[in-house]
């Protein structure tokens, strides 16, 4: 899994407890499966330093009335978060986070209890450890990452382009755009579509970023790197037809 990372002491991917609380701090949205029904709350929710949901329920709502009546700690509802592209990609949805549990009502809202963290990604689902979790921190840039993609697809999609020299040339191939579709502290992953399917590729950075300017600095190593490697035989053929 690790092979050719050995010179790094930090990992070139966020740990699945990381990912899935930077999922749980930038949704919107928070879907509710309980006593059979499902519920959306939109902006309803925040959460807590150790990973609990603290959710607004209307005081009429059927959940509420649920968790009052509910046999205290058995798991009684599933809560699932969409973590959204912000670069409009074919399947927008990089991964789905769901939260087994139950809820506590507190001070008129309803504060969840996950008994069970499962996050879905494009590679496969894993179960996320409840430790782990209550521990980790959103990724220091998850909040911004919504802002930093779109100006970089928006802006900068010649820095992009330029990127792509990074890429092994084999995961170019058929290649008729190229989204960056996702940033954390650790790197930076592009989206290669295809005609009929496309595959993400993500290019580490050489130290972790833990603001904003670090990740600035961090982009212009890729592009500098970039600028020195030579340019994908695939993008060069169709960029010479173009001329013709």
């Amino acid at each position: 899994m690790g092979a050719g990372m050995g010179e790094h002491s930090w990992a070139a991917a966020p740990a699945a407890a990381e990912r899935a609380r930077s999922v749980l701090d930038t949704a919107w949205s928070c879907a509710v499966t309980a006593d059979g029904g499902r519920e959306e709350f939109v902006g309803a929710h925040t959460v807590t330093e150790d990973g609990r949901v603290r959710l607004q329920v209307p005081e009429d709502s059927a959940l509420l009335a649920a968790a009052i009546c509910a046999p205290r700690g058995e798991p009684s509802a599933v809560l699932e978060f969409a973590d959204v592209s912000p670069v409009p990609v074919r399947n927008r949805i990089r991964a789905r986070l769901w939260l087994a549990g139950w809820f506590v009502p507190e001070d008129g809202d309803l504060v969840f209890r996950a008994t069970r963290v499962v996050l879905r990604e494009p590679s496969g689902a894993v179960v996320v450890d409840l430790d782990e979790f209550a521990a980790a921190a959103p990724d220091p840039l998850a909040t911004a990452e919504a802002r930093l993609l779109t100006h970089l697809a928006d802006c900068h999609s010649d820095a992009v382009e330029r990127l792509t020299r990074l890429v092994e040339p084999d995961s170019l191939h058929g290649a008729v755009k190229v989204q960056p579709i996702a940033v954390d502290r650790h790197g930076l992953t592009l989206r290669i579509e295809r005609t009929r399917a496309q595959g993400d590729v993500r290019l580490p950075f050489h130290r972790p970023a833990d603001d904003v300017a670090q990740l600035t600095e961090r982009m212009h190593v890729l592009l500098t790197q970039a600028a020195s490697a030579s340019c994908p035989r695939a993008l060069q053929r169709q960029r010479t037809d173009g001329d013709g």
